[in-house]
């Protein structure tokens, strides 16, 4: 029976279920009644033709935008996601529909007293407060739901701080706010849960998850598979370079590391595991490749367009300073990939079995056209982000016609309208949920009562406070979404970063790594869970493999800290190119020192030089670099010669 079970979690409907275990966003309702589904189906494509809609012709008022897009959002979540996990899947239950109406009411009630609401000023009436703490009520459950217990936990601890942070001693204390004050603060203002990260996710998160969801219904997932196995399939080990390529495109477009943890690893890890990788180290390739899919530009995690916003800069500035942390994180998981199939002797996958560059460039290579498009518009046309999505869409629609295999039918864009609605409510619900924690830190000033608590025991020592405020992304993110941790962490960490004079941008980027990298960081590594799952690996090990694998992408942030160089802030352009070559030497041999093998196997004393050598040329600073270089020449003379004295002593033997 045990066997069985086993092998059940090996076939598509076993995948179903890991994805189900690890994310509870996929746990929603399958309705048998046709006419439920027909009207769930109205319901999201309506959500996703609103958002056309204004992306085009312009959006109503802030707070009334925000608003219809947040009753949206519930309205789905309470039709869609059961109140317990046991609850009925197929079936609704009455008073989701009475939420659901409820949500819909948040929203008409600030259409109707738009006006009312704005000459009041700030100063609630009877009605404000009861519709106010309806929304509050409402996001709660609909975050516990999606989300998990964690998020609106912690929302209801800022919300009770609020009302009684004046019987607090020390710094931590307030004057205190009344129920009023507090409702009125997170329902009529832009303050709260319509607050900044709601407004991004109204605008532009919606409509990147939307291009991705037409991606998926024109074959893009088909066809970055096939694209990777032509060009990495029949090198050493193939199948694990597959899986980073694969993993990392798909990961860039879709935003969800444990969805794409279970999409593509379905296809990449019993093909690693079958050239000879092992269960543990199978999985966590998949879930390094997949979490880094977050900090791949052109489209990196939701995360980065509310730190864009946040900071008021170009999306464009934010994925570009990420371009060469991005590739450095990636080429640290194929180095150590390469040298480990150099180790175990593993070959790549026959070129028969494989298709070609031209078949899969004949039959899917004008995929790739809508995605020159975007980058185009996001980096050189000087248009909007809105703009840029919007046609960006078109443009995929109109590109996946020329070929049979990626032609969309009106029952296909029908169901991309659909599944970009659907993919939205997670990020969403995130957003709004994080907004009472963010409005309550406005309102109370916690955040920089927090960020002074943390430079005064971090002893004004960055140092120290780098590695606190890392230590508090990844707790925080073991236990809530990237997006909401991101916030959190950018609210009340990233400061103390700043008073210490860290540029606020580079603030920022450390906190927005360090939270997605909670995914690979035992105890709680979702992703690599989840990868565990598909793989018959040990979840605790796979976790602890995955972190090795990403060890770049811990070691980075410190050192763009410390030299903004890695950023490509304020450098020209020979700088540049020097701290792209030293960085990419250096984590080679970052990679080699974790590997512990360079032509044959390293020694330990060797392994540790190898390492030291590695931080010196990653650090862009010119004697370091010269100082890692010498490191790494004498290194390979050594590692050379002994394999050649290995190979001269074994044909002599034989």
């Amino acid at each position: 029976m045990e066997k069985a079970a086993n092998q059940d979690e090996h076939t598509p409907d076993g995948h179903l279920k890991i994805l189900e275990k690890y994310d509870t966003e996929s746990r929603f309702r399958v309705f048998k009644n046709k006419k439920m589904t027909l009207v769930i189906t109205l319901i999201a494509v309506g959500f996703s033709l609103y958002h056309l809609y204004t992306s085009v012709l312009g959006a109503p008022p802030t707070l009334k935008h925000r608003s219809v897009h947040v009753a949206f959002v519930l309205a789905l979540i309470f039709l869609l996601y059961p109140a317990r996990k046991k609850g009925s899947r197929s079936k609704l239950v009455w008073y989701d529909v009475i939420l659901a109406l409820l949500s819909v009411a948040t929203s008409v009630y600030l259409f109707a007293d738009y006006l009312g609401i704005i000459q009041r000023g700030g100063i609630p009436n009877n009605t404000d407060i009861v519709f106010g703490v309806l929304l509050v009520v409402l996001v709660l459950e609909a975050a516990r739901r999606v989300t998990g217990w964690a998020l609106p936990v912690l929302a209801v601890l800022f919300f009770l701080y609020a009302l009684y942070g004046r019987n607090f001693s020390g710094i931590f204390r307030h004057r205190g706010y009344e129920w009023d004050m507090v409702v009125n603060q997170l329902y009529v203002t832009t303050e709260g849960i319509f607050g900044t990260a709601i407004g991004v996710s109204a605008t532009y998160i919606f409509l990147f998850i939307l291009f991705g969801a037409v991606l998926g219904r024109s074959g893009m997932g088909q066809f970055f598979n096939d694209f990777a196995l032509a060009v990495a399939g029949h090198t050493k080990g193939g199948p694990a370079k597959v899986a980073v390529l694969a993993s990392g495109m798909l990961g860039s477009i879709n935003g969800s590391a444990i969805a794409n943890v279970v999409t593509t690893g379905a296809f990449t890890i019993p093909l690693m595991k079958r050239i000879g990788y092992k269960n543990n180290f199978a999985g966590a390739v998949e879930a390094t490749a997949s979490v880094g899919g977050q900090i791949l530009p052109p489209i990196m995690g939701a995360a980065a367009f509310i730190m864009a916003e946040v900071l008021s800069i170009p999306y464009s500035t934010v994925a570009l300073a990420a371009i060469l942390p991005a590739a450095l994180y990636y080429l640290g998981i194929i180095t150590q990939i390469h040298l480990r199939a150099s180790k175990e002797g593993l070959e790549g996958i026959k070129r028969s079995e494989l298709p070609t560059i031209s078949e899969v460039m004949k039959e899917r290579g004008h995929l790739f056209l809508p995605l020159v498009f975007l980058i185009y518009m996001l980096f050189f046309s000087g248009k909007t982000i809105i703009f840029a999505a919007f046609w960006t869409i078109i443009i995929t629609v109109l590109v996946a016609q020329l070929r049979k295999t990626t032609r969309m039918s009106f029952k296909d864009i029908v169901g991309a309208l659909e599944d970009g609605a659907r993919s939205a409510l997670s990020v969403a619900i995130a957003c709004a949920a994080v907004g009472i924690i963010v409005g309550v830190a406005t309102l109370t000033g916690f955040g920089l009562k927090l960020a002074n608590g943390i430079v005064a025991i971090g002893g004004e020592s960055l140092m120290l406070t780098l590695i606190f405020t890392m230590i508090a992304c990844i707790i925080l993110g073991m236990g809530l979404p990237s997006i909401p941790t991101y916030i959190i962490t950018a609210t009340m960490a990233a400061p103390a970063l700043v008073k210490l004079g860290v540029e606020p941008f580079v603030a920022h980027m450390f906190v927005f790594y360090f939270g997605l990298f909670a995914n690979l960081t035992p105890p709680v590594a979702l992703a690599a869970f989840a990868a565990a799952g598909i793989s018959g690996g040990s979840p605790m090990r796979t976790g602890f493999v995955s972190m090795k694998l990403a060890i770049a992408g811990f070691i980075v942030p410190y050192i763009f800290v410390y030299n903004n160089a890695l950023l490509m802030i304020d450098t020209t352009f020979f700088e540049g190119a020097v701290v792209t070559l030293t960085s990419i030497t250096g984590v080679i041999m970052l990679g080699i020192s974790v590997e512990r093998h360079y032509f044959v196997p390293l020694s330990w004393p060797l392994r540790i030089v190898m390492f030291l050598g590695s931080i010196m040329l990653i650090t862009p600073n010119m004697l370091q670099d010269l100082a890692g270089l010498v490191i790494l020449i004498i290194i390979t003379i050594l590692q050379w010669m002994k394999m050649k004295k290995n190979h001269h002593e074994l044909t002599a033997a034989s």
